[in-house]
């Protein structure tokens, strides 16, 4: 009677701490601990930061043309009042996702191995699925009640065997959602698929394309040792295999076809062209900024000035020569501090010492006075590198201000600025008379030129294209 009392207490203890709602995608009553306020605000944060971070691909058209063909499925989904976004990102993986509150996101690496717009709708609406679906918000529940599951049968029982054990169970629980997640993801993205126009296949066409790429990540793990990475990683077969798969998502397009197919002829194929493939190629740099590549760092100089970096210095100058400022490193003394460092260094009276506290980096600066000459001198610490400014000029009174603002501009370099290396690009061409796949990847510069080759034109591992018809190369 004891632990059945104790057990009642637990289930009421559950019950205050959560809340339910119903899921308005499956129509089923959910325990949640989010409320759609709380989705659609945590979501915003995440996709700020990666704004800020200069992760979204720079191509407003493509980003206008996935935009458009999720809204259209927004429209036939669950939650057609909730603001979605669809933003693609600038990164080479072989990824799409979706954050809480309407954010989706597909990165153009795996918009290079699609091949067409009904597959790109397909992956749109499995993340939409996601969202409409509560997954994530489910995801969060169920890992909050596992640990105060836990906790209780310790409570409970005295035993911290039991509390491992069903920790131990409740965590094979939680990862057993995401097997039932992805499946309701594409039963509801096949769904929203078949009501906006698109052929529901193209969904098992992608699924496809990431099962390739998946055996194409084992054939080089094996030779290399490093381990494999698939997108979402829940299918242990392949979708032609997959009986329950191919189930759910054929039962959506078992329903009475609703609106016309949306795809334009060619439209794909236009916004494809020129995507970046590989590494990111994009860099934002400021005009009159020098940027350190190996060192991660830039500062500003005016329009007039000349930059020289060689072995032992960095020296910015004037086109005149009427001033110029040296930068110079040392090891980092990490129980020392910038002002200690410049006036170890200083030659001279200091005057005018200040602290510097610029982006993040501290930092000191002073004016040394020596022989009826002056110069401005700064510490900043970066890393472990301790960088130190000299500067100085003919009419130093005249030329400190600028010599400082220089100083004051120092900083580490953005993720968006850094460069980046040689860019490559997916072109479509038409297959000449007898070629084939060997001999198209022998003009390709890239690694595994052919499995790529083939990857992208959905010829993996083995096939060829005809005579005429369109494939992407890489160039």
């Amino acid at each position: 009677m004891t632990l059945l009392f104790r057990l009642v207490c637990l289930l009421s203890f559950l019950a205050i701490t959560t809340g339910c709602a119903i899921n308005p995608a499956t129509g089923g009553a959910d325990v949640v601990l989010m409320s759609e306020h709380e989705e659609i605000s945590i979501g915003r944060e995440m996709h700020e930061k990666m704004v800020s971070e200069g992760q979204v691909y720079d191509n407003q058209a493509l980003q206008d043309y996935v935009d458009r063909i999720g809204q259209s499925l927004v429209s036939n989904s669950h939650r057609e009042d909730l603001p979605f976004t669809f933003t693609v990102i600038d990164s080479p993986d072989i990824n799409a996702f979706a954050t809480p509150g309407g954010f989706v996101y597909i990165n153009r690496g795996l918009l290079a191995y699609l091949d067409g717009e009904a597959e790109l709708a397909g992956v749109l609406a499995h993340e939409i699925g996601h969202i409409t679906a509560r997954h994530a918000v489910r995801q969060k529940t169920a890992g909050v009640t596992n640990s105060v599951l836990a906790t209780m049968a310790y409570i409970i029982t005295g035993s911290s065997d039991v509390a491992e054990a069903s920790n131990m169970a409740g965590t094979a629980l939680v990862r057993g959602y995401g097997r039932e997640h992805e499946l309701e993801a594409d039963g509801l993205g096949a769904k929203y698929m078949h009501d906006t126009g698109y052929d529901t296949d193209a969904l098992l066409e992608v699924i496809g394309v990431l099962k390739d790429q998946e055996q194409f990540q084992r054939v080089k793990a094996k030779s290399s040792g490093k381990k494999i990475s698939s997108y979402h990683g829940l299918y242990s077969s392949h979708p032609r295999n997959d009986a329950r798969l191919q189930r759910v998502i054929r039962t959506a397009g078992e329903l009475d076809q609703i609106n016309n197919d949306p795809t334009q002829p060619g439209e794909f194929r236009q916004h494809m062209e020129g995507l970046g493939w590989g590494e990111s190629t994009q860099s934002e740099r400021e005009e009159n900024r020098y940027y350190h590549n190996k060192l991660g760092f830039t500062f500003a100089h005016p329009d007039n000035w000349t930059v020289v970096a060689s072995a032992k210095s960095i020296v910015a100058a004037a086109a005149d020569n009427s001033a110029k400022l040296t930068i110079t490193i040392r090891k980092r003394d990490q129980k020392g501090s910038p002002r200690g460092s410049l006036e170890k260094n200083a030659m001279g009276s200091l005057s005018k010492g200040k602290e510097l506290d610029q982006a993040g980096l501290k930092g000191y600066t002073a004016v040394a006075s020596a022989n009826a000459s002056s110069r401005r001198l700064a510490a900043i610490d970066y890393a472990n590198i301790t960088y130190l400014f000299e500067g100085e000029a003919t009419r130093f009174s005249v030329a400190d201000p600028g010599l400082l603002k220089i100083i004051e501009s120092f900083r580490a370099t953005h993720p968006k600025e850094r460069k980046k290396g040689k860019p490559r690009y997916i072109h479509y061409i038409q297959v000449p008379r007898g070629a084939t796949m060997a001999t198209l990847a022998s003009s390709i510069r890239i690694p595994d030129a052919q499995a790529q080759l083939r990857l992208l034109n959905g010829f993996y591992p083995r096939g060829e294209p005809r005579t005429g018809d369109w494939i992407k190369v890489v160039r």
